[in-house]
């Protein structure tokens, strides 16, 4: 996992927390000028100042006129090194959500992308094929609830032919014509491109 880009003045405070929790610098002792830190740590004074006043902030050291940087608490340095810790971790688990978030979003719209061209594909598979059928539910209302496909002429009134009905989550194969038309039947219709259009109006005259 990809670090959370750090501050230079950040980085030389930490560094500096660790050297005096680790003894290098001890209590009371006096860390070297500002001017030599920044030529040991290759940056410009302005930096370590920056630094330096993170660590003042914190209480880790203090410094007056004349007297210099001088370590003020090592448990404060502890404190300090284990608190950024664990903020570095949360900005790493933000930074890893929205990276996540981001794959989702893309997935989300290649999935999107996907059903449309499927139903793009289904739409003309119906206009150029005849022999993919189309689905037509009864509805309550129907005035043709009750009478088979032979006593309302269905293929004469729409020009499709009944394949199948969906009826009770089971499917009739090839039914005859005298087959009840009933609520709640999903019919399975082949015909030409204007078949639909002909079968809705027709159900629901």
């Amino acid at each position: 996992m990809q670090r959370t880009q750090i501050p230079t003045y950040e980085r030389i405070a930490i560094d500096l927390a660790n050297r005096i929790y680790d003894g290098k610098y001890k209590v009371g002792e006096k860390i070297h000028g500002r001017s030599t830190l920044a030529s040991d740590y290759k940056v410009s004074p302005e930096t370590v100042r920056r630094a330096i006043k993170i660590l003042e902030d914190v209480e880790i050291v203090h410094s007056t006129k004349g007297s210099g940087i001088v370590i003020s608490s090592r448990e404060n340095a502890y404190k300090y090194i284990h608190r950024f810790s664990n903020l570095e971790s949360v900005k790493d688990l933000e930074k890893q959500m929205y990276s996540l978030i981001g794959e989702r979003d893309k997935l989300d719209d290649q999935l999107f992308e996907t059903v449309k061209k499927i139903m793009d594909y289904s739409v003309k598979l119906r206009h150029t094929n005849p022999l993919a059928p189309i689905e037509v539910e009864i509805f309550l209302g129907c005035t043709h609830i009750g009478k088979s496909i032979s006593e309302v002429k269905f293929w004469q009134n729409t020009g499709g032919t009944v394949i199948g009905v969906k009826r009770n989550g089971e499917i009739i194969i090839s039914p005859g014509p005298y087959t009840l038309i009933l609520e709640g039947d999903v019919l399975l219709i082949i015909g030409d491109e204007e078949t639909y259009d002909r079968v809705i109006h027709f159900l629901e005259d």
